[in-house]
């Protein structure tokens, strides 16, 4: 692999965490939070990786390194620089497209968070309002004496559907993660009582409703209404 072709990848891997991190598209990788020394080092990068090609195509360096070509085994050098070469291709494909944030795909095929009583007990829910929850806590607090914090408050919740036909109602669904996408695991919950056809798998929808006891493993919210939104700037909880 050639000096120019280490160069420009690392200039270009710098370009690329410059452009997700100031973009805001970087939060579909890693926490929110980490945007700030993502660009921080997407800068050094790219400084870095000029500093290289201005560097390999020094005029008196390119010389020496053609004179070097013309003693050794050109072919095996040419060869060697065009697989080189090709180690750009995956980094131009991000650049021109950013993958989306885990999706439903990856739901039934990844771990889930597995939630069980151990102990902890949630005071009740205050009543007369409807209250913002994390699908992570409302799996929490059904975990927690079979839902008794819950009583009949409502509960709104946000998150994307994972499953469309799930006997009686569908599946929305949020990924946690601790540092990035590559440990995230999925909280689940049903949504019954609604009528119509479900929205489409991956859509984004907020639902207003109670908790719902249920005999299997999935917590159930029983929904006094359902709208379609867009996805959230930051897509875990």
């Amino acid at each position: 692999m050639t000096e120019e072709a280490r160069a420009t990848t690392v200039l270009l891997v710098g370009a690329l965490m410059v452009r997700l991190s100031v973009g805001g598209a970087y939060a579909r990788y890693v926490r929110v939070g980490m945007g700030w020394w993502l660009f921080v080092a997407g800068v050094l990068l790219v400084a870095l990786g000029l500093a290289g090609v201005v560097r390999a195509l020094w005029p008196g360096r390119r010389a020496v390194a053609a004179e070097g070509h013309a003693h050794g085994h050109p072919d095996g050098h040419a060869h060697g620089d065009r697989v080189g070469w090709l180690l750009l291709a995956p980094v131009l494909a991000l650049l021109l497209v950013t993958p989306p944030a885990l999706g439903s795909f990856g739901v039934d095929r990844s771990a889930a968070i597995n939630i069980t009583s151990s102990g902890r007990t949630f005071d009740p829910l205050p009543a007369g309002g409807t209250v913002p929850m994390s699908l992570l806590e409302f799996d929490q607090r059904m975990a927690d004496h079979d839902g008794a914090s819950f009583g009949s408050t409502p509960v709104r919740l946000t998150g994307f559907v994972a499953r469309t036909n799930d006997g009686n109602g569908f599946r929305i669904a949020r990924y946690q993660i601790a540092c990035c996408a590559a440990d995230a695991v999925a909280a689940v919950v049903r949504v019954t009582g609604t009528s119509g056809n479900p929205p489409a798998r991956d859509q984004w929808v907020t639902v207003t409703g109670t908790f719902q006891h249920s005999a299997g493993d999935v917590p159930e919210l029983h929904a006094t209404s359902l709208t379609e939104v867009p996805a959230p700037a930051d897509p875990y909880e």
